[in-house]
């Protein structure tokens, strides 16, 4: 995993985020000798991962009620 300074960071992020959405690379992001930041690509989700999480974790009762309460806080904005 490549160690590159903030400053070269920010000279380079459109190359950086390339390499790192193209190649899969993985960068360190060091300020002032201590490491601050790592930059990694992100895996898309599995529709099947995303509900074995969701069954692993069941059901909130109090969700619906919960999303009511908030619903009811909202203000409706008039717009001209």
């Amino acid at each position: 995993m490549p160690e590159v300074s903030a400053t070269e960071a920010a000279r380079n992020f459109s190359d950086i985020l390339d390499a790192v959405e193209h190649q899969g690379e993985h960068f360190t992001i060091v300020r002032r000798g201590k490491v601050v930041a790592q930059l990694d690509p992100v895996h898309a989700g599995r529709g099947t991962e995303v509900r074995a999480l969701l069954q692993r974790h069941g059901r909130d009762p109090s969700f619906a009620q919960d999303v009511a309460a908030a619903r009811q806080l909202l203000e409706i904005e008039s717009r001209p």
